[in-house]
């Protein structure tokens, strides 16, 4: 009796986890770069051995669909889009790197190119910092190059170039603040091969229809896992009685 209620107990705990993974799939349906989060449930037997062949279910293949997103246009200098493989490196405010592929950037009032909620893009060797008063380009390769917008327009100056990396993606992991980060905690490489579209962003790759399909089952799925505990239930009280006759 109790192998059922282990397994419809840890099952419904699971699924209403993966519920949750969906709803924040789709609630960044809209995120510039998101990367969709998938989740598989699979049974785990209890560490009993007056109980061998019980077993939870648990939430243990975590995984993110790496496909690209549709790429938009927006013609904004500082916004800037991965093209195939790869990722931008930040700085985040311990010192470490951690990569993203939200190219939607600005410049701080201290010239520093950063994310929207403020952290530093790095470059070749440390933060990219924009000269006042220029208008930049961004060639496919990242690197960064200005045109002052006053005396001599006829002139380019080479700033920094962006830091691009394409660590192996079952290395990658991703934190609560939706960033990627090696699980080793080290900094990746630059790859010269990553290339850079400037004037377009990344966006999200959830497909929203198949995130709608997954909710439906998942509540589906939680409506049968409960009625199974209901039945465990009505089981035992039965067999209660019956043994209560019997005695």
């Amino acid at each position: 009796m109790d192998r059922l209620i282990y397994t419809a107990m840890s099952g419904a705990s699971s699924t209403l986890g993966q519920q949750a993974s969906v709803a924040h799939n789709m609630a960044n349906a809209t995120s510039t770069g998101f990367k969709t989060e998938l989740h598989k449930l699979r049974a785990v037997p209890v560490q009993n051995v007056q109980m061998p062949t019980r077993a939870f279910v648990v939430d243990a293949s975590v995984a993110n669909n790496m496909a690209a997103g549709p790429m938009q246009q927006t013609g904004s200098t500082f916004d800037m889009a991965v093209q195939g493989k790869g990722w931008f490196a930040i700085q985040m405010p311990d010192g470490s790197e951690a990569y993203t592929r939200n190219g939607s950037f600005q410049v701080s009032p201290n010239g520093i190119l950063q994310t929207r909620s403020g952290n530093p893009v790095l470059g070749s060797g440390g933060p990219i910092t924009i000269p006042p008063d220029v208008e930049i380009s961004v060639g496919a390769d990242g690197s960064i190059s200005t045109v002052a917008r006053s005396g001599a327009r006829n002139s380019t100056s080479g700033v920094d170039q962006l830091k691009l990396v394409n660590p192996p993606e079952a290395d990658l992991t991703r934190g609560a603040d939706g960033l990627f980060r090696l699980a080793s905690g080290d900094p990746a490489p630059a790859d010269p091969a990553v290339r850079v579209a400037s004037g377009y962003l990344e966006g999200s790759n959830v497909n929203v229809v198949d995130q709608m399909v997954s909710m439906i089952s998942l509540a589906r799925h939680y409506e049968m896992q409960t009625k199974m505990l209901s039945t465990a239930q009505e089981m035992d009280k039965s067999a209660a009685q019956l043994l209560t006759r019997g005695a």
